[in-house]
């Protein structure tokens, strides 16, 4: 008979699913037009918030359980970046509906898909490491650490575009701002990379 998955495990697997989901469907929704953004940015919420029903499991057996499968600080700190992604995604797809941003430019369709192969590659190094196969999630890090380089050099040539371009000041304002917040999402696929780097380190 096969043991039963840790719940720790199965839980962080169901949290990279979400992202990944979560950003696959923000990808396809920037890359056509967004006449109804309200239903758009509530759509991401329903996502946030089943990121928070695993972390709210995490932190509940953690309260409740002496052994785990990796140290209980790394549990949290992993759990806590992965939710950072969602949250990101979440604050994103809001300030569509705020600034009322029915069309997405090329940056933000770049942003995108920059934010989808990172959500592929944590989801492989999370799957990895509940396999219990640490070195082998280091590339996929390695990649997600591209890819928030990546996004750095977008969000620059994003912004260089806008000042030379826009002459709305308020346009300006609005996509300056969703330039920034998928840029700092990128940062924390990065800080997921991190924290697996270092739970790599630590157990290998």
């Amino acid at each position: 008979m096969f043991r039963k998955k840790d719940i720790f495990f199965k839980t962080l697997e169901e949290m990279a699913d979400i992202i990944l989901q979560t950003v696959e469907r923000f990808a396809v929704a920037v890359n056509g037009d967004l006449p109804n953004v309200s239903a758009f940015a509530k759509e991401m919420k329903e996502y946030e918030h089943k990121g928070d029903n695993c972390t709210h499991i995490i932190l509940t057996e953690l309260n409740k359980t002496f052994i785990t499968p990796i140290e209980r600080e790394d549990i949290m700190e992993l759990i806590k970046k992965l939710d950072d992604v969602l949250d990101g995604i979440e604050a994103c797809a809001s300030r569509f509906e705020m600034y009322q941003v029915t069309k997405a430019d090329p940056f933000i369709r770049k942003f995108g898909d920059c934010l989808r192969r990172s959500a592929q590659e944590i989801k492989s190094a999370i799957y990895l490491l509940t396999q219990k196969k640490l070195l082998a999630m280091q590339p996929h890090c390695v990649t997600i650490n591209e890819l928030e380089n990546e996004g750095d050099e977008l969000m620059r040539q994003g912004i260089k575009h806008l000042f030379q371009n826009v002459k709305d000041p308020i346009e300006l304002i609005k996509h300056k701002e969703i330039y920034e917040r998928l840029e700092q999402t990128t940062d924390s696929c990065e800080d997921v990379a991190n924290t697996l780097q270092s739970i790599i380190m630590r157990n290998s």
